[in-house]
Parts: C-alpha cells; structure tokens; sequence
C-alpha cells in the first residue's frame, strides 16, 4: 500500500474541485447574461423610443422648411439660421443644471417629465405664426430637450457594465439617424393628409409629431424605473446582482448612487479624457446635426426638379446607413472592449463624403457622398458618452462628465445651424469644407488621446508604490473623492 504525499493530496483535491469552479463560474455566467437580457428588453426600448422623438420634434423643421414654413412665416436671409440657433442657446445653458436635476430628481420620472415638456412645445410651433413666436418655442424646445440625451446616458450607466455601455447607447441613439429616416417617411404622409383639424402643410407636421411625443411620455411615466434596487420587474436576488456587478467596476467606491458631491463634480468636469472626447463630439456634432438640419436642403439643390414629397423620400436613405453603422461600430466596442480608437474610425469615411462634396457636381455622385457623411458620424454619440462614462468613478462625476460632452456637442450644434447659408447654394462649399475640418481634427484628437492615455497609464504604473504611500494621510472619503487621480485608476482605452 503506497502513501501520497500531500503535495499529491492536494493536486488530487484541485483537479477535482476544477470542475466545480468552472461549473459555478458558468452558472453565474448565466445568470448575469439572463439579468442583462432582462434589462435590455425592460430598459433600452422606452429611452429609445424618448430619445425618436426628442431628434424628431428637434430636425422636424427641416421638413418644415420644404413644406412651406419659411415662406408662411415670411423669414428671409438668415432669419431661418437664427430659428435653428435660438434652440441651441438654451440647450447650452440648460445642459448642466439639467443633467444634475436628472440625478436629483431621478431619471425615472425626470426623462418622461423633461419628453412631455418638449412634446407640448413641439405642438406650440404648429401656431407659430412670426420670427419671434418661431425663435420662442424653439428657446423652449432646448430647454426640455436639454437634458434628455445625458440624462439617457446617466441613466443607463445605472444598470450596464463599462464593456456593455456602448453596446446599449448604440441601441437607443440609432434612434438620431432612424429619426432622420422615419421623420422623412412620417412627414411625407402627413403632408399627403388635406388638413388636420384646422392645420394644414407645415402645421400638421409639428401637431402630429408632438402629440405623438405626448403620448409616449405619459406611458414611459408608468414604465420606466429608477434604478435596480427600485425594479418591481426584478428579484430581490437580481436587484443585488445587477448593484453588485455595476459597482465592482467603481474604485474605491463605498455606494453605487452617491450624493451630489462637489469634489467629485469638479473631478468628472476637469477629467482629461472628458474634456479631449468632449472635443471630439463638439466636432462631430457639427457634421452630424449639419446633417439633420439641411439634408432636405441639400437634396433639394442636387434634385431641384423633384417634387416636396420626393425629395422628403430621398432624405431617407442616407439615415437608414447612419442607423446601421450605429449599431456595428458599438457593437465591436463591447466585443473588444476598447472605444477609443473607434472614435478614430469614424472619421475617414465622413473625409470622403465632404471631399466628394466638393469635388463634383454630377447629381448621383453627390447624392451618394452623403451616405459617406451620414454614415460612421453617427456613432459618435453613443462612443464619445460611452468612453466619458467608462473613465470617471462616482455617479456624480458620470453625471457632470456625461453633461459636459453633450453640452459640447451641442456648442457643435449651434455652429451647425451657420453651416449651410443661403448664400452658398447650390454647392455649400463653405458647410462642407468646414464640415470636412471638423471630421479631420477628430480624427487627429481621438488619436493623440490614444497615445496619451497609453502613455499616462505606464506612467502610473512606475510610481504607482509611491503614490500609495501618499494615501496613508487621506481619510476615506478624501480617497473616494481623488477618482481618477487614485493611484490604481488606469484609463480605459
């Protein structure tokens, strides 16, 4: 009879306990995939359904715009540049306090809230009747529509995972470009329609629209829930799982839902990779809301011959790629985990479309370099809130973080209303040569922010002893509040 040795007896013991490892480590595999099956079907359609028609009730005024409302309300000039402007004054301003009004309130009933708020305005503007009415309502629209996408963003940053964001901001923001697609489609029926009620041409499109907003708000009133803990729709077991696995991912993080704390506010503003991709969506935004704003317009200087109902039609198309390329390029982020240099990507099909753009003037080949612009600058939104949201800490600085990168897109958007003038027709070459810079330096800024973060990470890790030491005198919300100046903080690439 031989005797094992213990060193046997226990390579014994782990060969037959690996099983088991692997075997629970599958199991809660599974049962994670199931919650975030779960929460995708409960949370993403309705904020993607809010998100429809905030860019809806936001670009519908392009279609107006072919269906009369310029020449109702009699603007001239730049008068419908200044309309468009207006809106983006007070999405700017209204940016940050709505984004921290989101928290405090609580997204659940913020976002519905903030919906029926822009809906109404939306069927304001079917009575607009002047300039002033007209640059009113759409100060309005800005204000309620302000914090709706960051707040969309800030909410869902609730339930996923760093890897799973941009998956699930790709879901709900390939609502921008189907909203260009399905914003076409709706206003060429509407316009078929001989009246509603005592509306007619423009008026019906902003009335139809908006009532349709109103009525999504009320039931998303009744369906969206604040955060996991409050889900009536989860287990008390899933409730912990879905904080649990949010909260593993937060440094030094006592809670997942912290109190407004101004140090940690300050921390997500002043974030370098919160200020570079912030830049990089300002750029982008000019391209992508230069867009939605004047692709009717475009179109109609590239088919002049075609009727309003057409070249609504032919605005639809160039949306339906946009959409789909929302959809991949998040999609291979969370397959790969990385977002920073698919930031970069997007930037050389868009250097095309406007390159053409300039080059030719032959109809179809013009009407095809839009599918370039329309196409890979889409994403961005869904990428450039995903990556912000993965590099900040604390629910508060995710917020400010979050805020601060639409509020530079939206400064984006307030120069895309200057972008395509009316001095400029047919050819636009002062919109798309600058539209053209902006894809450019995006380009160039997703980049050397790449390189950068690469380099700053190898950098912690050789003083990462010594800084360590330096937390021995901190006390513990000192050490919360330091998010990504914390020794261990690594930049998510």
């Amino acid at each position: 009879m031989t005797t094992k040795t213990s060193t046997e007896f226990v390579e014994q013991v782990d060969i037959t306990l690996q099983p088991v490892a692997v075997e629970a480590a599958n199991g809660a595999s599974r049962r994670e995939n199931k919650l975030r099956t779960k929460i995708d079907l409960f949370v993403v359609p309705t904020v993607a359904l809010l998100y429809l028609m905030c860019f809806i009730d936001r670009a519908n005024i392009g279609n107006a715009r072919l269906a009369g409302f310029e020449k109702d309300l009699k603007l001239e000039g730049y008068d419908y540049n200044i309309v468009l402007s207006i809106f983006y004054i007070s999405y700017i301003l209204f940016e940050i306090p709505a984004t921290i009004c989101c928290k405090l309130i609580g997204p659940g009933w913020f976002l519905p809230a903030t919906t029926l708020g822009f809906g109404i305005v939306s069927i304001a503007t079917a009575f607009v009747r002047t300039r002033a009415q007209a640059c009113a309502v759409r100060f309005l629209l800005g204000v309620f529509e302000a914090g709706l996408m960051p707040g969309i963003a800030y909410y869902l940053s609730r339930w996923y995972r760093r890897s799973e964001l941009a998956f699930r901001l790709g879901l709900y923001m390939t609502m921008a470009p189907l909203s260009g697609a399905f914003g076409g489609l709706l206003a060429s029926g509407i316009l078929k329609l001989s009246h509603f009620g005592g509306l007619h041409r423009w008026e019906m499109i902003f009335a139809v629209e908006g009532i349709i907003t109103v009525g999504i708000a009320i039931i998303a009133f009744g369906t969206l829930t604040d955060r996991p803990d409050t889900a009536r729709w989860l287990s008390e077991a899933e409730k912990e799982l879905a904080v649990d696995r949010v909260k593993s991912e937060r440094l030094a993080q006592a809670v997942l839902l912290d109190k407004i704390d101004g140090t940690k506010l300050r921390r997500g503003f002043t974030n370098p990779i919160t200020i570079a991709t912030s830049c990089i969506f300002m750029l982008n935004n000019i391209t992508v809301l230069s867009i939605s704003f004047f692709l009717p317009s475009i179109i109609k200087t590239i088919y002049p011959g075609r009727s309003t109902v057409q070249m609504q039609l032919l605005t639809v198309p160039p949306y339906i790629v946009g959409a789909f390329f929302v959809l991949l390029i998040p999609t291979l982020s969370w397959k790969f985990d990385h977002r920073q240099l698919f930031l970069a990507v997007t930037g050389p099909t868009a250097i095309a479309g406007f390159v053409i753009l300039l080059a030719t003037i032959n109809a179809n080949v013009r009407y095809g370099a839009i599918f370039l612009t329309a196409s890979t600058a889409f994403t961005l939104g869904a990428m450039c809130n995903a990556q912000v949201s993965a590099n900040v800490l604390s629910d508060s600085a995710r917020s400010i973080a979050i805020g601060t990168n639409v509020m530079f897109g939206n400064l984006g958007g307030l120069i895309a209303t200057w972008t395509y003038l009316p001095t400029d027709v047919p050819m636009y070459r002062i919109g798309n040569s600058l539209n053209l810079t902006c894809a450019v330096l995006w380009t160039t800024v997703a980049i050397l922010a790449y390189f950068w973060m690469k380099s700053d990470n190898r950098k912690r890790e050789v003083v990462h002893a010594e800084a360590h030491e330096n937390l021995e005198h901190l006390s513990r919300e000192e050490i919360q509040d330091l998010e990504w100046k914390h020794p261990d903080w690594r930049w998510k690439i």
